[in-house]
């Protein structure tokens, strides 16, 4: 391999072809090119310093909107390999260099001796409604990327076949599988990150708004009931309706311990998946209301409370400036970046700006989770605009055609309903999937038989084939670590299982030298480094950086990695053990104790000790920082110095001078040589006591 990373990049178009992409089975040998891209170019090549060195190509395929970038690195620190991304929705191919922060994609990739790729998925090509091949965005887009990355990369180094490696989250681990079980000789290995099953969207949603609605005064005292020091009763003190929502949405999947951001979690992905529901079934949202086996046929007193279908006019039409001029900030639909929100949410310059909420004329005087904004007069008359939120007199809009909002004007008569959003809440209870979703068994009679209506069709595995271009079935080549989170809202961890039993499924015995399977505690769905409650849970980056590593370690070498963790699935929820040694996986475990309890009542004063143990599972590293935060703010302003080691057991004494309920806490960071030097590879965990002060 030469050394010659200033080697010109010559652009030609392959040599053979194909007019169809191919679907072989586990550990197939197709390099057809597909056809649709066989026009790449490149027209940015040169050398960057921002966030490390490394030479940019910026290219695309002729006759389609894919667009690529690539991020070389030097030619004394390249390895011979590549790490792709693939985000959950098609997106900008420019994503990485956006990130400031420790764990920069193009940086990880660089330091471990690889060159970067992300693509746009298709651009345009790649987004529902187009009439354009689905799996264009699924897989198609990024495999083609992917084989033209080896083109370049042997023109920059020298004749060679990179090692490829996909990793997504999300969507984007739908995309990831997709990729994986529909190509070969695309990639190597893959990482695919917080997953759902084909059966996630939209119950998951749905299931989680459901609670959310009629738990919303009594969530307090569930998350009060779950933290460390609690009752351990989450049940307790709630009526019956409350307490049968509770336990439909914890048989379901949602961790209970991942309540405590009920405040901000809202609705997440459901927002744009609302309208998608509405298209594929209408007929629901009228038999909802009117069919007997429906819960608004015959409605609860809660569901009758909470209906609106408020008749007004438009006030004013606010764009994000005039939001912003207000101290509220529009926040970007889950699933879209910060580079890529689509212009629905932006106010353009000079006299086309596009309205991202109204105020009402007599707002409905009460807040909603998601409702309709039915515009009854005027140019937009009959259109139907989603929701995101209502408070007072301010209603912020969903997802939707721009050309819609630009029709609006103030004045218009329009309503506010939420019925259908209402609808949707129970919507999973008339989607009975097969016996390999046990989470449904508890809406099944005695007999197996469902008790709810069922309708026509699963929508999950067409939102599922939609985004990975296929239903997901375990049939992959190469091999592949998923990474999930046991606090994760959005993905609940079970699906990670659905899919592991996929996977033994096809390759039985075997399984295992091509799968595993980590979960990480105390981690959410997102992918950042930043936290919203630093004390309830941490970043898993690191985690999915090592899977990285270890899954090229395990192809190019054979190095195994370590095993999966640990677990089982009890009525919905996945539980892990206590210690390390029978967890396994590559995250510290750890205990934080006051006189070996999690609680402690004291006085003004009185001094207590908190005693942490922590402990690593086998070939997983030296813990290499502990973290003090003893008042529960979240700064963990307190750093112990150590030596790496594969145990500690440590204390800390404080106390407080005012009355009060405080959690401190302590995070213990891990990393498997030891590098404390290094932002990349660093595992994280966390945990808490109560100190009551009186």
């Amino acid at each position: 391999m030469t050394e010659a990373a200033n080697n010109p990049i010559h652009i030609t178009a392959p040599a053979s072809a194909t007019d169809t992409h191919t679907h072989p089975g586990p550990g197939g040998n197709n390099h057809d090119i597909d056809w649709f891209f066989n026009d790449p170019y490149v027209d940015v090549d040169e050398w960057r310093d921002t966030p490390v060195r490394h030479r940019y190509l910026h290219g695309g395929f002729g006759g389609t909107d894919t667009r690529f970038s690539v991020y070389l690195p030097p030619a004394d620190q390249y390895q011979g390999r590549f790490f792709q991304h693939v985000t959950p929705v098609p997106d900008s191919e420019n994503l990485a260099q956006l990130d400031a922060g420790p764990h920069n994609k193009i940086a990880f990739a660089i330091a471990s001796g690889a060159y970067f790729l992300e693509t746009n998925g298709g651009g345009t090509a790649g987004k529902p409604g187009t009439g354009v091949d689905p799996t264009i965005a699924a897989y198609r887009a990024n495999a083609a990327a992917a084989q033209h990355s080896r083109v370049l990369a042997a023109q920059a180094f020298g004749d060679h076949r990179p090692y490829g490696y996909a990793f997504g989250g999300s969507g984007g681990g739908f995309r990831t599988i997709g990729g994986a079980e529909n190509t070969a000789g695309v990639w190597d290995g893959v990482v695919p990150y917080v997953i759902g099953s084909p059966m996630a969207i939209p119950n998951v949603f749905t299931i989680r708004m459901h609670a959310q609605r009629i738990l919303r005064d009594v969530l307090d005292q569930v998350v009060d009931a779950a933290e460390p020091g609690g009752s351990g009763d989450m049940f307790d003190g709630l009526d019956p309706e409350e307490r049968e929502a509770l336990l439909e949405v914890t048989r379901m999947g949602f961790p209970p311990r991942s309540w405590f951001g009920h405040r901000t979690m809202g609705m997440h992905g459901f927002s744009a998946l609302y309208a998608g529901v509405a298209m594929a079934d209408p007929g629901y949202f009228e038999d909802f209301w009117t069919q007997p086996g429906y819960l608004g046929f015959e409605p609860p007193p809660s569901l009758i409370r909470d209906r609106v279908q408020h008749r007004c006019r438009i006030g004013a039409l606010l764009t994000a400036a005039d939001l912003a001029a207000q101290g509220q900030v529009v926040q970007p639909l889950a699933g879209q970046s910060q580079g890529g929100v689509d212009d629905a949410w932006v106010g353009s310059a000079g006299g086309n700006e596009v309205p991202v909420a109204v105020r009402l004329e007599g707002g409905p005087g009460k807040e909603l989770l998601g409702a309709e904004l039915l515009v009854a007069s005027g140019a937009a008359k009959g259109a139907r605009i989603a929701l995101l939120t209502v408070a007072d007199d301010l209603a912020v809009f969903g997802p939707v055609d721009t050309a819609v909002l630009r029709q609006l004007r103030a004045g218009d008569l329009v309503q506010v309903d939420n019925s259908g959003f209402l609808a949707s809440q129970t919507y999973h209870r008339h989607q009975m999937p097969g016996a390999d979703y046990p989470v449904w068994d508890q809406f099944r009679n005695p007999d197996g038989s469902p008790r709810y209506p069922q309708r026509p069709m699963l929508l999950g595995p067409l939102f599922a084939a939609a985004t990975a271009g296929t239903v997901q079935n375990g049939c992959f080549g190469g091999k592949m670590i998923v990474v999930e989170c046991l606090l994760d809202r959005e993905s609940f961890p079970w699906q990670a299982d659905w899919y592991r039993t996929k996977v033994q499924e096809q390759f039985g015995e075997q399984a295992a030298d091509r799968f595993r399977l980590w979960y990480v505690d105390n981690a959410l769905h997102g992918d950042s480094e930043a936290q919203e409650r630093p004390t309830h849970t941490v970043s898993y980056l690191g985690v999915l950086e090592q899977a990285l590593l270890d899954l090229s370690a395990w192809v190019e070498q054979g190095v195994e990695p370590l095993a999966s963790t640990s677990y089982e699935v009890i009525d919905g929820q996945v539980v892990v053990p206590p210690t390390a040694a029978q967890r396994g996986g590559p995250q510290p475990v750890l205990s934080l104790l006051i006189d070996g309890q999690t609680r402690a009542d004291v006085a003004i004063g009185e001094e207590v000790t908190l005693i942490v143990a922590v402990e690593l599972p086998a070939q997983s590293g030296s813990i290499t920082a502990i973290e003090w935060d003893m008042d529960g703010n979240g700064h963990f302003p307190h750093t112990e110095a150590l030596a790496p080691a594969s145990g500690v057991d440590t204390y800390r004494t404080c106390s407080f001078a005012r009355p009060g309920t405080y959690f401190p806490a302590v995070r213990v960071t891990s990393q498997r040589d030891a590098n404390a030097g290094t932002p990349f590879g660093r595992v994280q965990n966390v945990a808490r006591v109560r100190v009551v002060v009186s």
